[in-house]
């Protein structure tokens, strides 16, 4: 298998599995729903360079290291867990306080504020990392060319942040965040509700060893 084969092939595999709902995509719709199209775009950046962590933890053998160590992996779990519970908390928190959209009240904390957001969801989920771990043992040959260590990180950044972007631009168009607005406080409850779904299962499996 040529190495633009591989390539392709672990580029599809992530692209299926970025499309997928889950936190980061409850994340960034909500932020650009409710703060700006540039938050939107931050937290489409901030997925991008999750992503790129993972390909590179993934290049570095994190799949060897998870399996020697269940440990280590029952211990990623709580945490990221635990973070996903945190997020949702502070969603349903603030489901009743009034906002103010539009691209002009975006400052650069508040750049920065989505972006940090948007990139902790991402690598707080152990299971995203196993699934990167386990789409590079699948495919990548025994020794990779030095080729493919420099384009794949490239090409999760261009999957993450792509389709988060495509999510961003879409969620922070008049008429979703119209919808948003009117029903923030069910919508956001909704948000935190399965946020913290995803986040106590995750704690619940990893304290159970599984």
């Amino acid at each position: 298998m040529s190495s633009t084969s591989i390539f392709l092939s672990i580029i599809a595999a992530l692209s299926i599995g970025a499309m997928s709902p889950g936190p980061s995509f409850v994340v960034v719709s909500r932020i650009a729903m409710s703060r700006s199209r540039l938050d939107g775009l931050a937290a489409a950046l901030g997925m991008g360079i999750g992503g790129v962590a993972f390909s590179v933890l993934a290049l570095a053998g994190l799949t060897a290291l998870l399996s020697q160590f269940e440990w280590l992996y029952l211990a990623l779990k709580v945490a990221g867990g635990a973070y996903l519970v945190y997020i949702a908390f502070r969603i349903w928190r603030g489901a009743r306080e009034p906002i103010h959209v539009g691209d002009a009240v975006s400052d650069h904390r508040a750049l920065a504020r989505s972006f940090t957001t948007a990139l902790l969801t991402q690598v707080s989920n152990p299971k995203t990392i196993v699934v990167y771990a386990s789409i590079f043992a699948a495919l990548l040959p025994k020794t990779v060319p030095l080729g493919l260590v420099f384009a794949l990180p490239i090409g999760v950044f261009a999957v993450e942040a792509g389709w988060y972007t495509v999510v961003a631009l879409a969620f922070s168009a008049k008429h979703p965040r119209r919808l948003y607005l009117a029903s923030k406080t069910w919508i956001d409850r909704l948000a935190g509700t399965v946020m913290a779904g995803l986040g106590v299962q995750l704690v619940t499996s990893g304290l159970a060893g599984r």
